[in-house]
Parts: structure tokens; sequence; C-alpha cells
């Protein structure tokens, strides 16, 4: 990774080693790898049960009745529940409150939860499980999300007035939300009808090249090693504290606590070891379910997912169907574009408003357009639900997007890179809401570094071409290289980060100064998510570059301290380690306050020409003026503690005009270029990505090899959507819930990854920094499926690419 303009606007001269900049090893990383990290499915205590769910096997029924008088009988089991033992309300939900807890009239999707049990033993739990007895009346499931969204005779997955009318997204029907967007011609022109067709007939004839399609991308599973899993245990005060693998601990807490009919403070979390998250760790699981047993019976309760049940316990990322149009000059000066999307939710909304409001907002990617018309659907159907996934939303539109430059680069003889420089937005340029990018943008310059890096081998050049390690299709030996053509494609995606729309994000951290066997310690407590991303380093390395202390400890994260809100959406290096930039500068301040009123800093110095330093007060002027040991003196005998906590909030966004579509509604942007190269051998459709080469501009590098690990996992997910990762649903149910048939990328799918980092620091953000652990997930999916359309020369409108695509067979 190089970092390729340097540029700081916060003075980070601290003498500490492992302060912001350098790559200190994570406190976590060596019990990884050593397997003694505990993760949430290590989580014990003694007298401990076992919690099982029994899932519906219907993705669409009434239930009629449930019997659980023969699962009661079996020796071990505590506790039996359903809805009607739920203690508070029946439902919640991440944005609307429309799940269940426990499904109560109907079931609207296979796997949903009927019923709970805890037993002294997993195997005694499941066979109790087995002897429920459910009573249903099964219908045909809702499943077309096109006519979900368009047709008013299709039936609805929630009947009218079962729940509240979700007003500022305007939905009724199966639609969760509808956003359009209009700007240009399109302003005044109505979601469908002859107004509409009129401005579209108009701008095609002023176009020298016209390109429609519609794309397909299909619903992509998290794949967290982890499955999910937690302990509950009842507290003396009739409350419960609960040990979880989430994402956000408050946003549980706000939904478990009403479930339960408690109040909040009666309902503690803390974070236990999470195994990846990716989004999916949003919304609850078996949180409720753990501790409405554990209030029952008096005693710790665990659930555990087995990786099946995890297929359909959470969300996966929102399938869609997309229909594109775009007209251009002949110089590639892009004159119009049109864009339907469909994103199907599934049977529950969780975060379907906000995907929606994503992919809208974004849906024509960072192309400079003068006339644009965007509609975007959610909607419910009785498919699996699905939620937050890494890209959300933006990844979805930017395969559309990114494949129809292609196309119109291809219809005007243009390279792929000079039509996007064409059109490419800078600091300054307005997105289709409206809102302007004031932030660098180095677009034009990031597609054209990438173009120009180095391009790997020819595999004929290679010490032994046949070497089946460099084919398509591995050491399988399906290939001697016969039909094997290589590809190059490119993509780039614009993503927004930190969260949207009016929403107050913010996030809390308290910091602590102390002498401890005479040295300062510095403790910061937040109650954000480590999910794999590495934040506890960054907190850490903030504090250390702040107040000038090498030890500094990290405590658990619960709700003991404000909300940090959601490790999602790129936020928590700016919102988090904003907070802790923020209480640091607090304690600073104290001790500079503490130094002075105890006579150790001269009159004459400003606090300006203070800095902490090597654990002590330092002056430009003056020197080293006292130790922080000495000034503060040893906690454990009465010396001085300085703790300060901040919350840090963004700059305000605002939610979308619903007519237009107009609106500030995002924080922060970031950006990714890719260009793939590709071996295809285009008679089997297999394919070797040979290379996957990234450039990102993060504003500021805090951690470089933490960095470097979340672009190359990021491009390792867009690269599986690309190519094999899709849940297949038929019917509305899973056929596919299973590593077995659920496949991801290997080492031996990833390529060697150039990474050409640079840093223009966006002004409105702590450090500068920009979020970078989801732009790479947008722009490599779409570099992949350009570089295997180059190959085969099909058109490839489906993500994942499957075989029978490259071979043309219809299956």
């Amino acid at each position: 990774m190089t970092a390729t303009t340097k540029t700081v606007t916060t003075d980070l001269s601290s003498t500490t080693k492992d302060g912001l900049g350098a790559s200190p090893r994570r406190p976590d990383g060596t019990l990884k790898v050593t397997g003694e990290f505990a993760y949430s499915s290590d989580l014990w205590m003694e007298g401990v049960l076992w919690g099982a769910t029994l899932r519906s096997p219907h993705p669409h029924a009434r239930i009629l009745g449930i019997d659980i008088t023969e699962a009661l009988k079996v020796p071990g089991v505590e506790a039996v529940l359903t809805h009607e033992d739920v203690p508070g309300t029946k439902r919640y939900g991440l944005e609307f409150q429309d799940q269940p807890v426990l499904a109560y009239d109907k079931v609207r999707y296979k796997g949903e939860a009927v019923a709970v049990v805890a037993a002294d033993h997993p195997e005694t739990a499941r066979r109790a499980m087995e002897r429920i007895k459910v009573d249903y009346e099964v219908l045909a499931p809702v499943s077309d999300s096109v006519r979900a969204a368009h047709d008013p005779e299709y039936p609805l997955v929630h009947e009218e007035g079962s729940l509240e009318i979700h007003e500022e997204y305007h939905q009724r029907g199966n639609r969760v939300r509808h956003q359009p967007i209009r700007t240009g011609d399109f302003v005044g022109v109505a979601e469908s009808g002859e107004g509409q067709q009129e401005v579209l007939e108009r701008l095609r004839a002023q176009a020298d090249a016209v390109v429609a399609a519609e794309y397909e991308v299909g619903m992509q599973d998290q794949a967290f090693l982890g499955p999910e899993s937690g302990m509950a245990v009842p507290a003396e005060d009739g409350g419960v504290d609960l040990y979880v693998a989430t994402q956000w601990l408050h946003v549980d807490q706000k939904q478990i606590a009403p479930a339960l009919g408690l109040p909040e403070d009666k309902v503690r979390l803390t974070l236990a070891g999470v195994g990846g998250a990716f989004g999916a760790r949003e919304d609850l699981s078996m949180q409720i379910h753990a501790c409405m047993l554990a209030l029952r019976t008096g005693k710790p309760v665990k659930f555990v997912y087995n990786r099946e049940e995890s297929f359909y316990g959470h969300v996966h990322r929102h399938p869609a169907k997309m229909r594109y149009e775009h007209g251009a000059r002949a110089d590639g000066t892009l004159l119009y574009a049109t864009m339907e999307i469909i994103v199907d939710g599934g049977a529950y909304a969780s975060a379907t408003p906000a995907v929606v409001g994503v992919a809208s907002s974004l849906g024509i990617g960072p192309y400079e357009v003068p006339h644009v018309l965007v509609d975007a659907y959610g909607v419910y159907t009785n498919n699996p639900p699905c939620g937050a996934m890494r890209g959300f939303g933006a990844v979805q539109a930017c395969f559309g997007y990114e494949s129809q430059m292609d196309r119109l680069a291809e219809e005007l003889g243009m390279h792929p890179v000079a039509l996007r420089v064409k059109n490419a937005m800078s600091q300054g340029s307005r997105i289709i809401t409206g809102q302007e990018i004031d932030m660098p943008l180095p677009m034009a310059e990031m597609l054209e570094r990438a173009r120009d890096l180095p391009m790997p081998v020819e595999r004929t050049e290679l010490e032994d071409p046949s070497d089946q390690r460099t084919l398509p299709g591995g050491v399988a030996g399906t290939t001697r290289g016969e039909g094997v053509v290589r590809g190059v494609g490119y993509g780039v995606g614009l993503k927004n980060l930190c969260f949207s729309e009016g929403f107050d994000d913010y996030s809390t951290a308290r910091v602590r100064l102390e002498v401890v066997a005479g040295e300062p310690v510095v403790l910061v407590h937040t109650a954000a998510a480590e999910v794999g991303q590495g934040l506890v380093t960054v907190k850490g390395q903030i504090a250390r570059t702040e107040l000038g202390v090498e030890k500094v400890a990290i405590a658990p994260s619960d709700t003991q301290v404000g909300s940090a809100g959601s490790s999602s959406a790129s936020r928590q290096s700016y919102m988090t380690g904003g907070a802790v930039k923020m209480a640091c500068e607090a304690v600073r301040e104290s001790v500079y306050a503490l130094a002075r009123e105890r006579g150790v800093v001269p009159a004459s110095v400003s606090d300006s020409d203070l800095s902490l330093a090597g654990g002590k007060i330092v002056s430009e002027s003056e020197g080293v003026l006292v130790s922080l040991a000495d000034l503060l003196g040893e906690s454990a005998a009465g010396g001085t503690v300085v703790e300060e906590t901040r919350e840090h909030h963004h700059r305000p966004t605002e939610m979308l005009d619903p007519t237009l579509g107009q609106g500030a509604s995002h924080t922060q942007f970031g950006m990714c270029v890719h260009r793939a190269v590709v071996d295809v051998d285009v008679e089997l459709g297999l394919v070797k990505v040979v290379a996957l080469d990234a450039v990102q501009d993060v504003g500021k590098v805090l951690h470089p090899q933490q960095l470097a690990g979340q672009i190359q996992g990021a491009s390792a997910q867009g690269l599986g959507l690309a190519l094999m990762e899709e849940i297949q649903v038929k019917d509305s149910e899973i056929r596919n819930p299973s590593f077995t048939d659920y496949l991801i990328p290997t080492i031996l799918d990833m390529p060697p990854m150039r990474i050409d980092v640079l840093e223009h620091p966006d002004p409105h953000a702590p450090y500068g920094l920009r979020g970078a652990g989801e732009p790479p997930t947008l722009s490599s999916t779409p570099a992949v499926v350009a570089a295997v359309r180059d190959a085969t020369k099909r058109p490839l409108r489906h993500a994942p690419v499957r075989p029978e695509d490259i071979v043309g067979i219809d299956l």
C-alpha cells in the first residue's frame, strides 16, 4: 500500500510510538490467532440452560393453534414459551415495530420464530422443540417483488390496519418505501404516464447514443463465521444482564426492554466476542428470546445457532431488480439517465427504508447528469427478511450504473475510463438530490491511477502456463488452458458514510486518566461494538496521540456508558473516534487547569504552548514542566483522577423530499476505484480473478495495516457477489442454507491486490478521516463482472455471474 498524497490537518506530533499513523498490534489479535479469544458462543456459567427456537416450515401461513404439552414433558425442559408468554409489547423492529417477538397470527417467512425452549442440554432442548405442535393454514407466498411494488391487486403481506402507516415514506400496499428523484426536465413529471414519456422521447432525440437494460443483483449473505449466540443472566433486581454479539448495544436495549416489560436500565447489555457482522447483527436474533427464558426460569440461558439456523435467523442483502436508461452526446457527455430499482425487503421492514434512501440518492453514481428520473422501491414479500449489509443499497445501484457506463463506452467507441473521467464528479459537484460534495473527491485522478497501475503478466508469459494453479478451475484440472481468454474491467462507486436522512447520529466516550504503579494510565470506555474492524486498536491510538501516554486500556463495551451508535455505515472511526478525541481533549484541558492551579505552569505560558508527551506536560518555550505521575499522584493513595465524557455528533442531515427527492441527506462520501483482470474459460464458464487492484481516498490513514485489511476484505465480498455468492430462493424458500452450497471466496479465490491510498482530508471529519470499510464493496463487483464481460463479449446483467451466463446456456 502506498500513500500518494500526504496532507494532515491536525498536529499528530506525539512522541508515542503507537499513535495515529502507526500500525500497532491489535490487543485481540494474538488471542484470535491462537484460538484463545472468547467469542459469544464460548460463554458459560454454572447451571446454564440451553435455548432452542421452533421455526416455521412455511413461508406464509396462519397459525390456528400451538400445543406445547408434549414438549413440557421432556425431562430436563424448564420452559416452553410462545407469544402468549411475551411479558411486554409483542412486536419490535429496527425502524418500524412490525416483527413479532414470537409469531402469533401468521408466519410470514420460512424460519420465523414461533416458540422457544430452555433445557439443561442443547439436545434436550432440540427434542422438546420437535414435540411442539403447531396447526397451520398454509397460504400462497407473496414472492414477486415487482408485483409487490406495482400491482394493487397483489395479496398483502401485512393486512391493512395491521401496521401503522409509515407516512414519512408514503407506504401503501406492500410498499415499505417509494423514493422518487427528479432533476432537470423531469421535474414535475409524475411517477408514470404520458408526461414522463414525452420528456424521455425529447431527450432521446437529443442524444447520439442511448443504452437501456435491466439488471439484477442476487441475495447475498453476510457469511460471518461466528453464528448468532449469547447468554442472558437474570439479576437480583428483577432485570437481566445480556452478553451478546451485536453491532449496536443501545438499539438492542431499546427493542428488548419494551418486549420484556422492563425499563431500559433493568436490561443491561455487554458486548461479547463478535465473530463478524457486516450488517446482519444490526437486527435482533436471539436477544429477546434468551432474556424471556432467563427471567422465566431464574437461570442463565444460552443460545448458539447452527449454520442452517443462522441463514434463517438473520437478514441478508436485498436482492434488486433494476431498469436503467442513459443517453449521451457523441463526445461522451451524459445527457440524461433514468433508473427504477426494486429492492425486496422480505417479510419485515428492518433497514429497508434506509436502503431505499441510499439506493435512490446514489442511484446514478458519481456522474454529472443534468436530467434524471429515479424511482426506488422497497417492498414487503414472504421472502427471507433483508436488511443491512456492507454497502447498504449502494452496492446494488453501483452494479447497474457501472454496467451502463461500460455499455455506453462501447456504443461510443470510448475507453471505459475515458467515459467515466469525462463525466466525473469532483469537489463542488452536486449529486442528484442537490447535495453538494463539499469535500475532496479526486475521482478523475483515481480512475487514471487505476488505469495506469502495472498490469499482471500475461498467462502465456508465465514460467509454466499450464500450471493448474494459474488456470480457471484451479487444481481441479478442468482445463489445460484451451479456451481461456483474458479480460479487464473497471468499477467506481460513490458511498455515503455515517447515518443519513435526519438521524441524530452520535457517539459517547468516557476517558479516564490516573496514575497506577507510578505510571500514567488512560482508560477509554465506549459502547462501540468491535466486530473485527479494529476499532479497539484505533481508540487506543487516539488516546496515545492526544494524551501522550503509552499505557491505554480499553474497557469492555456495554450499556453502562452512553450509546456509540452502530458499527455500520463506515462510521465508528469517524463517530466514536471523534468522541474519544473530544473526551481526550477535555481531559487534557483539565490537566492543564490542574497544573496551573498547582503552580507548575508559568502564567506567561499559554495553553497553546503546552502539549502532553511522554507522560509529561511540555512547554514549547520552557521545556518539560512536570510529569503526570508527579502532578496527579498515585490514584490508589488518593491521587487525582481526571475523567471526562463527551458526545460527538456529526453535522445535521435531512430527509429526502418525498416528491422530488431533494435534500442534503448524507454526512460524508467515500469512493474507491477498482481495476479487475480475469482469465475466463469461455467454453466451461470458469473464471479466475488474476488481479483486483484498488485506488481509494481515505482522508487520513489511522492504521495502515488495518486499512489494507478493510480494503482487501471489502473487495473479497465484492468479488463473491460478482462470481459466486447468492442465496437461492424458490417459492420464498432458501434452497442453500449452508457453506457447502452457499459459496464464499477463499484465499485461493482472492488474487494479489495493489492498493493505492490517497489522503485528501475531509474538513468536516475528525483528523480529516473518511470511512473506508464500505466503498471497495461497491466498485469491486462491477469491475470483476466488467472484466468477465470484456473476455466473453456477453451482456452479463446478473450478479453473480453464473457459468451458464458465460457459455450462453439458458437453464
